[in-house]
Parts: structure tokens; sequence; C-alpha cells
């Protein structure tokens, strides 16, 4: 195999790498964007951006993605004039970069999948480019006082690049090319003494070693800012040799070495960071073998008992905690900060702000929530299409807010917790709130309701949930449609979720997501319906009663009521509910479980205890099963269902029709 094909094949293996890294720092570019539009003038920010930008066209020239690199170059160069403070940082600026943001996104995009570029989107970037060369164009030098000449220096400047330069990212030549655009650049020399013979070269390894002379107006900082991103990948000498002025007024400092680290900053994770990537792929695979190890020490677990020696009980009880351990271990690799999430949310905010004519702040809480990375991943759309909503129907103009006496800007918030084992998301807005009139009058229009009839306020605002329902009284790219929150919904709900909305007239919403933890494995409670079984997540289970009266006042999907310490309870009987053709048994038992703020009984017939529970999707014909969220394999080969304690609270919530016995608990 030639060199040549060696090369080849490793930019192959190592091009997944970059293109993540590359997706990371456009994510990061464009966080930083919306953050500096708060505070223009912070210098942190500003080389945090020129970082990014440098970063992603290092990478790019690595891998010999000449298109990325080339637009790169123009979002480089404005942000170094914005950094050495020759423009001013304007709104329209931060959108143009944003724009250009986007586009360097798209172009990772197209490395991904291999494919060439658009004419359309061709066309459309080199629009971009010449918008990008007009703001550059437009940067005001700094005036020196009338009478002043600028100061200009010779500065001597030596470097030794560290033999793993290349590996991180770094281009000596455009660190060069860098420096040239400071002043002009004569004498200069490469060091090739340290190059070794030919048989021992590595071409991954840097040898380089350059010397040169730099006549330019620019101090000793501003020289060294010019090899930032290979500091920790070189040695560095810089002295001034001649000057304008006096030297003391250039050369505040005497030049120090710079040491050689393993790791320079485009690299994207020291060694010492305590971090290392893993595929998801491979992560899935370790959680699909945990589930089936937790389903065979199950299994393990029961025939121990069955043999009742105490021995082996014991060394059975040791694996079953060992198990547990290792599950929670693998669990929590998933869990990622929902504040990831949260914050992409800053650019759709700005945008629809723009767009809509209004002037909205977000706000984010809880944002180091963590949420299993796979429910990060699917709750996405949801939360775009509820903050999107929020804004077209709930948040009111500038004009509007300030003729209510509200502060001219809105405010939207996103909030994240963690709640009796499970997460809460809360979208929140201080705007109109649900126009129930409005709601009513859409409802009997669409035959949702008969004309006339006003249900209670959580049934109007739960229409807003029904198939096909819009308020909006034209269509526009954000609403009237008709799609959008059934299917937010249907998403949560098919993640064993649920939401809800609170509204208060002229004060704003609230919108409820509840989620569990994890898609993968939880903590389960077994109980028996006859030969049936059945699991609800441990951490929707608040009590469990005995009930001290046969329950004879059953409507006919299974609903009755039961009295618990002073207040009526509503239970659902899953015999009743499943038509389960088994004889009950004399004794049976009220397992309380909490859905939201709600709380129900389900009738069972035997408690079988805390289980391990491995969530397994549901068959074709289960599906439309329900209150139910998934299955389960037991111990002993046999098939669980798990509840979906939302769903089925909504089964049990609607007071039995006719029902004049409540028995006691």
């Amino acid at each position: 195999m030639s060199h040549q094909e060696t090369d080849d094949e490793l930019v192959r293996a190592l091009l997944p790498a970059f293109i993540d890294e590359a997706y990371a720092q456009c994510d990061a570019l464009e966080q930083l964007l919306l953050q500096i539009e708060d505070a223009p003038d912070d210098r942190a920010l500003l080389d945090a951006l020129f970082r990014c930008a440098h970063t992603i066209k290092g990478s790019g020239g690595m891998f010999g993605q000449e298109g990325i690199v080339r637009f790169t170059h123009h979002v480089e160069t404005l942000l170094d004039r914005l950094r050495e403070g020759h423009l001013m940082l304007t709104p329209q600026l931060i959108t143009l970069l944003l724009q250009s943001n986007d586009v360097m996104r798209e172009l990772v995009r197209l490395t991904r999948d291999a494919q060439d570029e658009a004419p359309q989107a061709a066309q459309a970037r080199e629009r971009l480019v010449a918008q990008l060369q007009r703001a550059t164009a437009c940067t005001i030098p700094p005036q020196d006082p009338p009478g002043v000449e600028p100061a200009l220096c010779r500065w001597r400047v030596t470097v030794r690049f560290g033999i793993d330069t290349f590996r991180h990212g770094v281009d000596p030549i455009h660190l060069l090319d860098d420096v040239r655009g400071l002043g002009s650049v004569s004498d200069l020399q490469c060091d090739v003494g340290t190059v070794p013979a030919f048989d021992a070269l590595d071409p991954q390894s840097c040898y380089l070693s350059f010397a040169f002379s730099l006549d330019a107006a620019a101090t000793r900082a501003e020289v060294e800012r010019a090899f930032q991103f290979a500091c920790d990948d070189c040695e560095l000498s810089i002295t001034a040799i001649a000057s304008t002025v006096p030297a003391q007024a250039v050369l505040q400092q005497p030049p120090r070495p710079r040491p050689v680290g393993p790791v320079g900053p485009a690299s994207g994770v020291a060694e010492d960071s305590g971090f290392i990537r893993v595929h998801a792929d491979r992560l899935d695979e370790v959680i699909n073998l945990l589930g089936e190890l937790v389903i065979a020490g199950a299994g393990a677990s029961m025939l121990a008992r069955q043999t009742r020696q105490r021995s082996l009980v014991e060394a059975n009880q040791q694996v079953t905690r060992l198990i547990e351990g290792i599950r929670n271990s693998t669990l929590k690799l998933r869990m990622v900060p929902i504040g990831e999430t949260f914050a992409r949310f800053r650019r759709v905010v700005r945008d629809t702000a723009a767009e809509l004519g209004k002037d909205v702040a977000l706000e984010i809480v809880g944002g180091d929530t963590e949420l299993d990375k796979a429910m990060v991943e699917r709750i996405a759309d949801p939360l775009m299409h509820l903050v999107r909503n929020a804004m077209d129907h709930g948040l009111e103009t500038a004009e509007e807010r300030l003729a209510c006496g509200k502060p001219a800007q809105g405010t939207l918030t996103l909030n994240a917790c963690h709640e009796s084992g499970s997460i809460l998301i809360r979208i929140l807005d201080d705007g109109r709130g649900v126009q129930r009139d409005k709601v009513l009058r859409r409802a009997w229009d669409r035959q949702l309701l008969e004309p006339g009839v006003v249900p209670s306020d959580e049934a109007i605002l739960d229409l807003i949930f029904a198939p096909g329902f819009s308020t909006a009284e034209q269509v526009t790219d954000l609403s009237g449609r008709g799609v959008g929150m059934d299917v937010v919904r249907s998403n949560v709900q098919a993640m064993r979720g649920s939401v809800t909305i609170r509204s208060e007239p002229g004060q704003g919403a609230c919108i409820e997501i509840r989620l569990p933890l994890t898609l993968a494995i939880i903590d389960g409670f077994l109980v028996g319906v006859g030969p049936s079984r059945f699991i609800f997540p441990l951490d929707a289970v608040v009590e469990v009663i005995a009930s001290r009266d046969t329950v004879t006042t059953m409507d006919a999907r299974g609903r009755c009521c039961v009295e618990l310490r002073g207040q009526v309870l509503p239970v659902v009987d899953l015999r009743s509910l499943y038509a389960l053709d088994v004889p009950p048994p004399e004794r049976r038992s009220v397992v309380v479980v909490r859905a939201g703020s709600r709380r129900y009984g389900v009738l069972v017939d035997t408690l079988l205890g805390q289980h391990q529970t491995v969530i397994k999707p549901l068959g074709l014909m289960l599906r439309s099963l329900r209150g139910v969220s998934g299955s389960s394999i037991l111990g002993t080969g046999e098939v669980a269902l798990i509840f979906d304690v939302g769903a089925l609270g909504q089964l049990a919530a609607t007071s039995p029709a006719g029902s004049g016995h409540v028995p006691a608990a």
C-alpha cells in the first residue's frame, strides 16, 4: 500500500471525529454569539468566538476540506477585526455571523454525508461571503493622536514547534500567514537540523523551526497573540531589535519561552481532562446486554429461593446487588444535562421574535438537570413546537404589553427539575394566557363539543391537544395548519410521559411535561391479577391498602370509588378493565399511585414486591391497549405489562355513573 493510500485511509478513519468536533464548535459558536449580544464588550467571549472559528478552519485544513477552510477564513477574519477593536459589534453583524455559522454547519453536514453542494446553496453562500467581505472592509483602524506617527518596531521571532503539533490540529503555515497580516516578514529561515533521515521520518510529526524578522506597528502582545493557538505546542521567543520609539515603550516585559505541551487547543479534549469519547452504539449495546443480565439474574434468584439453600441464596443476593450497582452506574453514562438542549432555543427565540416583531427574553432554570441521552434527543422536537407556539399565541407584542401594564419585553422560561423519580419540564410565559372563549368557539365549530356545552376549565384547556385543533385565524409559517399540539402529546406519551397545561387569563401559561429518567431499565412494583402480571413504576407507587369491603358497585369500565382517610379515591379494577375472565380472591388490595398531581387506586389480587424491570416495546397487537406503555420479561420467562400511570389515571379519573356506595379502605 502506498503512502498516499495509507494517508487516505487514515483520513477516512478520523473524519467522524472531525465532524463531531466541527459540530460541537458550531454549537459553541452559536451559543457564544447569542451570549455576546447581551455583552458586546466582553473580550473573553470575543476571544472564544475567534477560537471556535479558528479551530474549525484548522481542523478542516488537516482533513483537506478546502470549502470549509475558505468560508471559515472569512468568518475568522471578521471576528479578528472585532477582537482587535477595529469594528463595532452590532445586532446586524451578529445576525450575519449566525447565518455564516449555519452555512458552516451545512458544509460539515455535506462532508459527513459525502454530498455535493446544491447550486442554489452555493450561490447563497457566495452572497454571504460578499457580505462578510463588505463588513470586514468597513473596518476603521484606530487613529493615533494628531501629530503622532504610529510606532513601528522590528521584532525578531524564533519559534520551534513541538513533535505533536500536526496531531493537535495546528498548521504552522497558517500561523505564519496570520503573522504576515501584522506587517512585513523578512529574513525567514527554517532550521532543518532537527529533521530526521527519510527512513525515520514520521509524516504525522512536526520537526519545523522558524526564525524571521517582523516590521509591524504592533506590540509584543499582539505578535504573541498570533501564536496563541500553538502556545502549548511551541517554544516562542520575541525580541525587539529596532524601533522608531523608545524600546521600553514597546517591550514591556522580557520574552519568555513557551513549553511544549502534550495537547494543543485545537485537539478538542485534553488528555488529563478525565473524558473519553465512546460511540453511542457501543453504549446502547452495553445497555441491551445489561438488560439481559437483569432478566437472567431475576431467573437465577427465583431458582435459588426454590432450592432453599441458604448459602446459594446469599451468594445470589450478592450477585443481585452487584447487578443493581452495575445497572445504576451504566445508566448514569447515558445521563446528560438538559441545559444543552435548552441552550439551542436561544437561537429559536431570537429568530422567531424577530419574525413576529416581538421582544422576548429566554430564561433557563435547572439546566444542570440530567436526563437520558435518548430522551433528550426525542424531546427536542416537542419542545421546539411548544416554544414557538408560546411565542406566537401566548406572548404579546411590546405595544400590547405596555397597554396591559406589563413590561415591553416578554419572558419565556424553560425550567427542568427532578420530581418523584421523574423529570419535570415546564415551559412558562408571561403572556396573555389561553383564551378559553376562543378555544370553546373553535371546539363548537369543529364539532369537538356540542354547541353550547361548557365543560370545566381543565377540559377546555385539554381541547388544545385535540387532533387538528388550532385557534390561529390564518395560516402562517408558525401556526394555523392544525398540526402540532396533538403530535406533541403523542410524542411525549410514546416516551411514557404526560403533558398538561395550566393558564391564567392575562398572566400567562405553563405547559408541564413529565418524563421518566430513562427508557431502558426502571425499578418496578410487580402485582398480579389472576395469572396475569403487571408492573407499576416504583416511583409512582404511593402506598398499598387492603380493601375491607368487597367492591360491588363497579361501572361497565371497571371504575368505582373508595374512601381513604376521609377523601374519595377513584379506583380502577384491572379485572374488569381488561376483561380478565378469572374469579376474584376473597381479599384484594388497592395500590395507590400518583400521576402528576392526581392520585388514584388500582385494584389487584396479589402483591409480588419490587422488581428490576427491563423495558421492552409492545408488539403490534398490544400497542392500542390503553394504560400500558411497555412490557418486561420476568425471571420465570413470563411477560408482564408495564403501566402508563398517566394514561391509566385518565381511565380512573371520571367518577363512575350511578355509584352510590363508597366502600371504605
